[in-house]
């Protein structure tokens, strides 16, 4: 069986065309040694004229237990509160089944956006118990030719004291059943630093990364990303920490917002960034001089700290909108972090792989064929234009094709000339 694939005349970052020869599942070589390698004679060949080829995407930071709900569980408040109720009110029709379902339809269109490694919450607590982890665990073992699919068991209030022992409990079973992180959102904890605490231990315990729903809200007066850095660095998790959303911390004076920042960095947290989500729920109580629902991008970039950039919640209370399209958030991150668009682009892929803990992929010898080909001529048309003409290859492998006709009737034609 060939193992091996010719991409030609792709375009690239930085200009040109190329070649690209796959082998293994890993780029063999480019350009004028990718043509004359043996290998290329024999192997089956992709024409990419007027494809851009970049890098697949990850995202850091999906729901896919509620994914694609928007309509079974409406939001009237559109705010996080609002959110929580409504989520919660849908759990009795979430059976496994269900689950299952909405989350392989979503799935299915991330792949076919670009995403070749999806990190997951799913909901663990009184109402739901386990059954979107277990749901999860068998669409992760399904789709393992295709994404990887990470399951964070994303643990109810309250973890912490007495109170948080039923919690603790589930959290345990869905370790059991295979989640891969530890999660929660401490906010909702009556004591929020008790449930950094409580889940900073549990992921030591169980050896597993961590990563929190921390200070969603633009209330500068909640600020747990000091405590959490603190936890990190005391149980040794460097690397293997991620705080979520951080709305707060872009609400904070400069020297604080500096002073988290670099604890977060020299604690080894990344921070995932939520960009449509957040700006969808926060600030809804203030109609003029509406803070951002964003954190402090540039400050966490300056410090040193690994941003990523997620897509959150896919058409559900929380967000009934949502491509589930990494070009849509690096778009968002350009028009509301002010990113530059290069940067972008990184936030939603080497970004979000070191996230996930994933190696970097890349059209360069080596890198694992994880690749992702849109119709555009350079990287800022590809983000801008967001052509749902691509192509998605897993370790070398033709995964998923979208293909895109466009006519336009001859006599409208005429009269835009």
């Amino acid at each position: 069986m060939i193992d091996h694939v010719l991409l030609e005349r792709a375009a690239i970052r930085g200009g040109g065309t190329t070649d690209v020869l796959i082998a293994g599942g890993r780029v063999a070589a480019l350009g004028a040694d990718a043509a004359a390698d043996p290998r290329a004679a024999t192997a089956d060949r992709l024409d990419l004229a007027g494809y851009l080829l970049l890098p697949a995407a990850a995202e850091p930071h999906a729901h896919l237990d509620k994914a694609l709900l928007a309509r079974r569980a409406p939001n009237p408040s559109g705010d996080l509160d609002g959110a929580v109720t409504a989520i919660r009110s849908a759990y009795a029709t979430m059976d496994e089944a269900d689950v299952r379902s909405r989350a392989t339809e979503a799935l299915h269109t991330a792949l076919a956006h670009g995403y070749t490694a999806v990190r997951s919450h799913a909901d663990v607590g009184e109402g739901i118990g386990v059954r979107s982890v277990r749901a999860l665990a068998d669409l992760r073992e399904n789709a393992a030719g295709l994404v990887d699919l990470q399951i964070v068991a994303l643990t109810a209030a309250p973890v912490a004291g007495a109170a948080g022992r039923h919690n603790r409990r589930l959290l345990a079973e869905a370790i059991e059943l295979g989640a891969d992180v530890v999660g929660g959102a401490p906010a909702l904890d009556p004591n929020p630093h008790a449930a950094v605490r409580t889940l900073a231990e549990a992921a030591d315990e169980a050896g597993l990364p961590l990563d929190l729903h921390l200070d969603e809200t633009t209330d500068p007066d909640m600020l747990t990303l000091r405590r959490f850095a603190d936890e990190v660095a005391r149980r040794g998790l460097h690397g293997r920490a991620t705080a979520s959303h951080c709305v707060s911390l872009g609400q904070q004076d400069p020297a604080t917002c500096r002073e988290v920042s670099r604890a977060l960095a020299d604690a080894g947290i990344a921070v995932v960034t939520l960009p449509q989500t957040n700006l969808y729920l926060q600030g809804r109580a203030e109609p003029t001089r509406t803070p951002r629902g964003l954190t402090a991008v540039a400050a966490l970039r300056a410090a040193g700290v690994v941003v990523a950039g997620g897509g959150d919640n896919w058409r559900d209370p929380f967000n009934p909108l949502g491509r589930i399209d990494p070009f849509e958030t690096a778009s968002l991150l350009v028009a509301a972090a002010h990113l530059p668009v290069a940067d972008a682009w990184e936030s939603v892929t080497a970004h979000a792989r070191a996230a996930l803990g994933l190696p970097p992929v890349a059209p360069a010898v080596g890198s694992p064929a994880d690749l992702l080909a849109i119709r555009a001529a350079d990287l800022d048309e590809a983000v801008a234009a967001a052509s749902e003409d691509r192509i998605v290859l897993r370790g070398g492998r033709v995964v998923a094709r979208t293909r895109v006709i466009r006519d336009i009737v001859p006599a409208l034609e005429g009269q835009l000339t």
